[in-house]
């Protein structure tokens, strides 16, 4: 489990929902436990948990793999943001690549939430605990694009509702390798902790019992030169969907460091934007005013960067 503090003990007690279980002979919280289950980070019987009800027989053998401890506290800093919307329950935000969106171990600040902290004088939605204020979702650091924030916890809550039905309206746009076949599809999978990487994840096969459904409404919207510009709408909002989804069909995302695929032809192209990220934009984001009750809609330019790339990519032929 690499560099982290690793917590080693044995189930007391069957029957018990596992989060409960280890709750009790541990000093970490029931939702601290949910929080590394969903990460992969805890092994119950020599297998990897991916669920917090499950009940383990007495004398199962555990071991919990805890990350650093990130800031007990963000702190408010006055960085610029690109704010699309705001009132007195929420804030949409246009986040620039290379953002963080809340403070983590190696992230202590420059983060989306320290803006937050400032732009909103301190009012966020408490749910998401102290490091995390007003986060409902989130987009990874080397994606751009929309997400939404809460500043109440009646908001908070009825976001977050929205999420679990998946009545959330995504879009993103993708530059991958090479022209999916068909050129429009649905991709269905489980994802869930690589058993070879845990820091990756990975599609699982449908009858390992780990995991959870994902599901990627894809389509290209434009042929470019050995790659191609696709519309990807999420039915459901995995870690890395997108990026784990398409590279599973064979086209992964340009610049994408982890699940990419080398491509001779592209590489000197994108050493030569110096294009280190994977091509993706959040470029739609819809949903019903957790309060108010009205429809709200949201698009995005695509971002310089991605538009240089494509480009570019056309005029290589």
């Amino acid at each position: 489990m690499g560099g982290d503090e690793v917590i080693h003990g044995t189930i007391e007690r069957g029957g018990q929902r596992l989060d409960k279980a280890l709750a009790d002979i541990t000093d970490l919280s029931r939702e601290r436990i949910k929080a590394l289950i969903a990460e992969g980070a805890v092994i119950v019987g020599g297998t990897v948990a991916t669920s917090p009800s499950t009940k383990p027989p007495a004398g199962s053998a555990f071991a919990i793999a805890v990350p650093e401890v990130a800031p007990a506290e963000a702190i408010a800093q006055d960085i610029p943001l690109n704010v699309v919307f705001e009132d007195a329950y929420l804030i949409v935000i246009d986040k620039p690549a290379g953002m963080v969106v809340h403070p983590a171990a190696g992230n202590a600040d420059g983060t989306l939430v320290n803006a937050l902290l400032h732009h909103c004088a301190g009012q966020l939605s408490g749910i998401g605990g102290v490091a995390r204020p007003g986060i409902v979702h989130r987009i990874d650091k080397d994606t751009s694009g929309l997400l939404v924030v809460a500043k109440s916890d009646a908001a908070h809550e009825g976001l977050a509702a929205q999420f679990a039905v998946h009545s959330i309206e995504r879009v993103y746009n993708a530059v991958v390798k090479g022209h999916p076949t068909p050129p429009a599809g649905t991709i269905t999978g489980m994802i869930g902790r690589s058993d070879r990487d845990r820091k990756k994840m990975a599609v699982l096969d449908d009858n390992s019992n780990r995991g959870k459904r994902a599901v990627t409404h894809y389509a290209t919207l434009r042929r470019l030169t050995g790659a191609a510009l696709v519309e990807c709408r999420l039915e459901t909002g995995r870690t890395h969907q997108i990026r784990v989804h398409m590279s599973s069909i064979g086209h992964p995302l340009l610049g994408d460091p982890v699940y990419g695929r080398p491509d001779s032809r592209l590489r000197p192209l994108l050493q030569r934007l110096k294009f280190s990220r994977q091509a993706l934009h959040a470029a739609v984001l819809g949903f019903d005013h957790p309060v108010t009750g009205d429809r709200l809609h949201f698009s995005s330019d695509m971002p310089p960067d991605m538009r240089e790339l494509i480009e570019e990519i056309e005029g290589s032929d």
